[in-house]
């Protein structure tokens, strides 16, 4: 028997059961939703060597510069915000997509109800915390800090606008609840155990995911590289979360967050990769301008994409669950990415690798 990426034995020594053969390409169109691209027999291929419990997919799914890549046509953003759901769970590799609209506002049960019914019964979702929670400044339009926010991780305000109308809304469909603690102010940073008391003050009063949607979990993603730390894995244990492998220019590559992971094995995999190294913390709007309208790839990062399939390779061996999103603004097209990483990913599988 393999050891696993941490060097540990796995979880359970029986590997998962292998992928369902491709089925037959489904309808390019449903009643009311906008027309899919057709699945190549590549995609179809490589969905069906995947481990069954690997989900890659994107951050959202509004971009017009998928067509012909997701979409058989191009559309505005608005109506694919609004409509091309759907279509985007058509495409084969695509079996997860992180909703990152509820961090600016908290989504009703209605809302989370109606993305669940636009996508297959397989398909979870990765969903963010709202920044009423998750931010512990509140902020202008720019982003600004104006004021601390009274509410930062309060238990209840969480659970009432974020858990459970996810929870009811999306089902059995709910993949990972993601709190993203956004870059803290200094009095937060000067006072870790302040925060670590707090984190787990909140974490401790958050239902166990798993045992209301298999595979289901809860995670904490930090943008300050200072609270990847041991006090952190160990508020993740006592309350039973994850940490959830955020991939942005503000944290330390992915090798340095391994020891994170290392120290919660055996554990779920949840990965945000969000942003190339190349643009910096704040490089959000330099990639935006650089890569739209997000057809290619422009920045083909190797090294993380290589690593971060041992670890889902070595998660999935385990018989765990994966979710992972990915940004265009990770190496230019999101889609083109997780074609990238589940290639690489099936191959590692099948070479018995890590």
């Amino acid at each position: 028997m393999q050891d696993d990426l941490f060097g540990g034995a796995p979880a359970s020594p029986a590997e998962p059961p292998a992928s369902p053969a491709p089925k037959a390409p489904r309808s390019l169109r449903l009643a009311g939703q906008l027309p899919a691209a057709p699945a190549l027999p590549e995609h179809l291929d490589l969905a069906a060597r995947l481990p069954e419990q690997v989900r890659l997919g994107t951050s959202s799914w509004s971009y017009p510069g998928w067509h012909g890549l997701v979409w058989a046509q191009e559309f505005n953003e608005r109506r694919l915000a609004k409509e091309g759901l759907t279509a985007y769970s058509q495409h084969p590799l695509l079996r997860t997509v992180s909703i990152d609209r509820s961090f600016y506002q908290p989504l009703s049960v209605g809302q989370y109800t109606a993305y669940a019914s636009q996508v297959p019964d397989q398909f979870r979702f990765i969903v963010k915390a709202p920044a009423s929670v998750s931010d512990a400044l509140i902020r202008d339009e720019s982003g600004q800090g104006k004021a601390h926010n009274p509410l930062f991780l309060d238990p209840d305000l969480a659970l009432r606008e974020f858990i459970e109308p996810a929870m009811q809304g999306l089902g059995h469909k709910v993949g990972a609840l993601v709190f993203q603690i956004s870059p803290l102010p200094q009095d937060w940073l000067r006072q870790p155990q302040r925060l670590m008391d707090q984190l787990e003050h909140l974490l401790g009063k958050m239902p166990a995911l798993q045992a209301f949607a298999s595979g289901a979990t809860i995670a904490i993603e930090v943008r300050d590289h200072a609270l990847v730390r041991p006090e952190l894995a160990q508020v993740l244990k006592r309350t039973g979360h994850t940490y959830c492998l955020g991939l942005h220019a503000r944290m330390t590559p992915i090798e340095d967050q391994l020891p994170m992971l290392r120290s919660l094995w055996p554990g779920p995999l949840v990965c945000r990769w969000n942003l190339h190294r190349r643009h910096g913390a704040f490089g959000y709007e330099d990639a935006r301008a650089m890569y739209e309208p997000f057809d290619h790839i422009q920045d083909a990062d190797l090294e993380t994409r290589r690593t971060l399939a041992r670890v889902i390779v070595a998660t999935a061996r385990a018989g765990l669950p994966v979710h992972v999103s990915i940004s265009n603004k990770a190496e230019g097209c999101a889609p083109l990415s997780v074609g990238l990483l589940a290639q690489e990913v099936a191959t590692q599988w099948e070479n018995g690798s890590p």
